[in-house]
């Protein structure tokens, strides 16, 4: 099958091991085309820092609101789908921050709707010098690893019950409540540490992960040409019915499943793995 924009590439950048706690990975994408492409951008309940190269590109939420993007921006922690649009030469390298990340380089989890300069959170000019350093190296791989090392300096110690939180694995249990009871402190204390941290609560971070699930089957399938087992999912993923599915779907993409797949080549993902 022909690709709709043979033009337009995009890849993921792995990050380093010492990097792999802060950074899932990094995304790029280019327009080498003569036109614009628009894409849409899966949620990933992740803070990104977008540098944009060549014309701004511009940012479309669900509620139609278009943010125009100049040099840089950080958004998030991004919840639902947005399209955006590369003009022709155009370009975008996208660090997705993992977990707390965010918290621990700028003090502060959560950015506005619209988006912030990442140099307005830290009251410097200095982001605007790094899209200047990484602008002349050809290669997103020569300017992901610029950008590890700018920000190595800026990096914070992590807080033991973050860490705690992070390495949470019993999918049995209740992490606030099994946290709060293994430190002796308040499930209040431990929500209130994770929504400052993180940018959202544990139970949005529950129903995020189930989606991401149902989304990464489908994916698989898509790739072994498999016919979608609606139902296989449902159960694999602990949704009650097929309604609930499709409100998550409408929930964070809105689109419901079927139309999901048909716009398969259009839908991207620049967050979790």
């Amino acid at each position: 099958m022909q690709e709709l924009h043979p033009e337009y590439r995009q890849l993921k950048i792995p990050v380093p091991k010492e990097f792999e706690s802060i950074f899932t990975y990094f995304y790029y994408a280019e327009n080498s085309s003569p036109d614009p492409v628009t894409k849409t951008l899966l949620p990933s309940y992740q803070t990104i820092m977008l540098f944009c190269f060549g014309e701004n590109a511009f940012m479309t939420t669900q509620e139609k609101n278009t943010i125009e993007v100049n040099q840089c921006i950080v958004l998030g922690p991004v919840r639902q789908a947005f399209d955006y649009t590369l003009p022709a030469g155009t370009s975008i390298l996208v660090a997705n921050f993992k977990d707390d990340a965010f918290y621990r380089f700028f003090g502060k989890a959560i950015v506005t709707a619209n988006g912030t300069h990442p140099n307005e959170i830290l009251h410097d000019n200095c982001f605007t010098e790094l899209w200047h350093q990484i602008s002349v190296f050809p290669s997103p791989e020569e300017k992901t690893n610029h950008v590890l090392e700018f920000c190595r300096p800026y990096l914070q110690n992590q807080d033991e019950i973050i860490r705690l939180l992070n390495q949470f694995e019993d999918p049995g249990l209740n992490p606030i409540k099994a946290i709060a009871s293994q430190t002796n402190q308040s499930e209040r204390t431990i929500q209130l540490k994770h929504k400052t941290q993180f940018g959202y609560s544990s139970k949005e971070l529950i129903r995020y992960n189930r989606f991401l699930k149902a989304i990464t089957i489908i994916e698989k399938e898509l790739i072994h040409q498999k016919k979608i087992e609606w139902f296989s999912i449902i159960d694999e993923c602990g949704y009650y019915d097929q309604s609930q599915l499709i409100r998550d779907f409408k929930h964070f993409i809105n689109l419901s499943p079927s139309r999901y797949l048909k716009f398969q080549d259009d839908i991207c993902r620049s967050g979790s793995a």
